[in-house]
This record gives C-alpha cells, sequence and structure tokens, in this order.
C-alpha cells in the first residue's frame, strides 16, 4: 500500500471519528485497533467491518445479560 493511500485511510478514519464525537457517539478501543490495521493495510475494509460487527455483538449480548442479573 502506498503512503498516499494510507494517508487518505487515515484522513477517513479522523472524518468518520469527528462525525461520531458530533453525533455523541464513542468510539472503542477496539474500534480504533482496527480502523488503524485497516489504514495500514493489514485488513481490508470487509475483514474490519466483519470484526467490528462481531465485537459489537458481543458487548450488546452481554450488556443484555447483565441487565438481566
Amino acid at each position: 500500500m502506498t503512503q498516499k493511500a494510507q494517508q487518505k485511510r487515515m484522513l477517513a478514519i479522523k472524518l468518520a471519528d469527528t462525525m461520531n464525537a458530533i453525533e455523541g457517539v464513542p468510539v472503542t478501543a477496539n474500534a480504533r485497533q482496527l480502523s488503524m490495521h485497516w489504514a495500514h493495510g493489514e485488513i481490508t475494509g470487509k475483514q474490519m467491518k466483519t470484526l467490528l460487527l462481531s465485537s459489537h455483538k458481543k458487548m450488546a449480548a452481554s450488556q443484555a445479560e447483565y441487565a438481566h442479573d
């Protein structure tokens, strides 16, 4: 991956994080880590989305379980 492509991806991440902050949506540490792997070309966008969705599903299930206790 070229440096220019990495810079574009980093800019996309900053924009997404800014939009989330404006909306009051926190960005998890896991999401930040996956974003960095994507920005450096270590994973594809599809892989990042799959991993992030899986992580969020686990987090939601854990919170739902906690709410029932």
